[in-house]
């Protein structure tokens, strides 16, 4: 009989490629939740705002423009939002199909699988982590800038300088204070942190417009001329990179998608404060670069206070302290929006089992999940004391395209999955013979078109009937998904090409051209086989227009702007989804609330009779006695006789 060692293992092991892959069953009703239900669709619009339009505008700007993309930043932040406005339809999308907490996370694991929710999930924790922390450090250095450096100085004077290539210059405890002061104001609940909020980002929309009206006031178009650099000093290279560095600042959507268990209407609020949160924030992040080059030669751009740095160099400096005081509010707002979010993550997580049970708990008073946010303002402020700015944010933009990509690849995925109809029964009681009902999940007397939709979705279209001998004998759905996944991978491919060999394709070189040819025709095969299907759109409040096309390009313009990014922020990233995987194959898989058999094999081997011989089942050396015996009435059938059905 096998030791209690080998069952375990064997339980563990067994299905392993089933248990990454099972999707979460949503409850009956989306809207019940332990959180407020609180949050209009003004609250949450503000909330995506003050997100976006703190440390991105007051901190980024200025090291972008100097040293990535000068005046071709404009078009970085048009590129960075084009692409967040084709995943923020995705989200939308998925906002008012599940309205729950976890926003990119719980995405995944409707339509994915458990294992690359699990991923998502570890990465936007991450995500958040590193946004709190690298607005706590901006915050801390625009309060130093407007001291003079009295507070950089006088840190260094008491801790020393730490030499580490990768930590910051000194320990910043002001930034790490911030941190914690920020997480305990959240602890007060979701309508206090939205009222404040609110208020906070009007301040900081003002102070906006005012730096848009001064800025071209004193615009002087000679900064974008020829004598100093042009307005593409460093090139196409340099906007692509800048656009991916971008993107740090629009991933404050996500924390709209985080609200949706928190919403009252989530199935129109989310989708309405996703698109007008991200277009004014675009707006206003291309006028206020325009402002910033046109007022500033590139080479004079401040690269952690570029703002008001530019103010003060044209006596202005009353503005210089009015955009100072603009810029605290608006990055108070990103760091509120990271810290708001994080714990959300962590509860939505906790509650499916793939972390620890003790983050799933929800206080009862303030309705908000206080360890979460506890343990999330401690480690955020610890990475804001360790490390500096430019080691945050990029390490940030890479989870955050990664979690983009999976959710334009879920919108295609669910739109084409036939969804599960429970059997209706059809009772014809004028008739003897039908007496015995029969049971159809389509109702063949008089199916409406909502019926026949459901039951095409996943099927080819008549116009596609060629391809029948290759995807005909496919499940409905499979050949789609199998599509997605094979989009991605050429994708990935092209992309990788396009950075290495950029230059043999722009001369016409013979390999390049039948390489890259090769790789375009595969993708449009792709496309073309997932637009041959029926798709299934009913029931949805918002729906992204344009599918498969529009998640697919944004796939694409995710990976582009990933390849882009540094190797060291590549092998930082691998560091982190190793700590993952321990945390997902060594707790998560065996916890999840998803489980099949759930508190049945595994838990009772674990509590077996053989498994406290020892550990790992190892036999006890004391000789059995007869009152070591199991009494006989403990030798019961798990199902009684009399519960067994005839």
């Amino acid at each position: 009989m096998p030791t209690t060692r080998r069952l375990i293992l064997g339980h563990v092991m067994s299905g392993l490629c089933h248990k990454m892959n099972r999707t979460k069953r949503l409850p009956a009703d989306l809207l019940e939740t332990p959180l407020n239900r609180c949050l209009s669709t003004l609250d949450i619009t503000l909330l995506g705002v003050g997100h976006m339009i703190g440390a991105g505008i007051y901190v980024l700007t200025g090291t972008v423009a100097r040293e990535i993309a000068g005046p071709g930043i404009i078009i970085s932040f048009i590129l960075a939002g084009f692409v967040s406005m084709l995943a923020a339809l995705c989200y939308a999308e998925f906002g008012t199909r599940v309205p729950k907490a976890g926003s990119a996370y719980i995405y995944c694991y409707v339509s994915v699988g458990e294992f690359w929710a699990f991923v998502i999930g570890w990465n936007i924790l991450l995500e958040h982590m590193l946004g709190a922390a690298s607005v706590a450090r901006a915050w801390s250095g625009y309060v130093d800038s407007m001291v003079g450096g009295i507070v950089s100085n006088v840190t260094m004077s008491i801790t020393g300088e730490m030499h580490e290539q990768l930590l910051a210059k000194y320990p910043d405890i002001l930034a790490f204070l911030v941190c914690i002061s920020y997480a305990v104001a959240l602890g007060s609940g979701a309508k206090a942190t939205a009222v404040l909020n609110g208020l906070l980002t009007v301040a900081n929309l003002f102070v906006m417009i005012g730096v848009v009206v001064i800025g071209f006031w004193h615009a002087d178009i000679r900064n974008w001329s020829e004598a100093e650099g042009g307005f593409l000093p460093y090139g196409v290279t340099g906007v692509l990179a800048g656009a991916a560095t971008c993107f740090y600042a629009f991933v404050g959507f996500d924390s709209i998608a985080t609200s949706g268990e928190e919403a009252k209407n989530p199935a129109s609020s989310i989708p309405i404060a996703t698109i007008l949160s991200l277009s004014a924030v675009t707006v206003v992040y291309v006028l206020v670069s325009a402002a910033l080059t046109l007022m500033v030669p590139i080479r004079d751009i401040h690269p952690t206070a570029a703002i008001p740095e530019a103010f003060g160099s044209l006596d202005l400096p009353w503005a210089k302290y009015a955009i100072s005081l603009g810029a605290l509010c608006g990055m108070t707002t990103t760091l509120l929006g990271s810290l708001f979010a994080l714990p959300r993550c962590m509860y939505a997580m906790a509650s499916d089992g793939l972390l620890f049970s003790c983050f799933g708990t929800v206080n009862a008073k303030t309705q908000v999940p206080l360890l979460n946010l506890a343990v999330a303002g401690f480690l955020s402020a610890l990475l804001a004391l360790i490390f500096d700015l430019e080691k945050l944010v990029e390490f940030m933009s890479i989870g955050t395209l990664l979690a983009y990509t999976i959710v334009s690849a879920s919108v295609i995925i669910l739109r084409y999955r036939p969804p599960h109809v429970e059997p209706i029964t059809v009772h014809a009681p004028d008739s003897a013979e039908d007496d015995n009902t029969s049971q159809s999940s389509i109702d063949t007397v008089s199916p409406t078109s909502e019926t026949i939709q459901i039951a095409l979705t996943g099927r080819l279209r008549p116009q596609f009937r060629w391809l029948e001998p290759v995807l005909g004998r496919c499940e409905p759905g499979v050949a789609v998904s199998t599509a997605v996944l094979l989009f991605t991978v050429f994708c990935i491919a092209i992309c990788l090409q396009l950075k290495v060999s950029w230059t043999e394709l722009l001369h016409g070189t013979w390999w390049a051209l039948v390489l890259y040819g090769f790789f375009i025709f595969c993708l449009v095969s792709c496309v073309v086989v997932i637009a041959a299907h029926h798709q299934n759109s009913s029931h949805l409040d918002f729906k992204v227009p344009l599918v498969p096309y529009i998640p697919a390009l944004s796939i694409f313009c995710n990976i582009e702007l990933m390849v882009h990014l540094s190797l060291l922020t590549w092998i930082r990233f691998f560091i982190w989804i190793s700590v993952g995987m321990l945390v997902y194959f060594l707790y998560g898989i065996h916890h999840s609330k998803e489980a099949e058999d759930c508190g049945t094999s595994y838990s009772m081997l674990m509590t077996s009779a053989e498994a406290s011989k020892g550990p790992w089942g190892a036999l006890q050396t004391k000789n059995t006695t007869e009152k070591d015996q199991p009494k006989k009435e403990d030798k019961k059938p798990i199902i009684d006789e009399e519960e067994i059905p005839e």
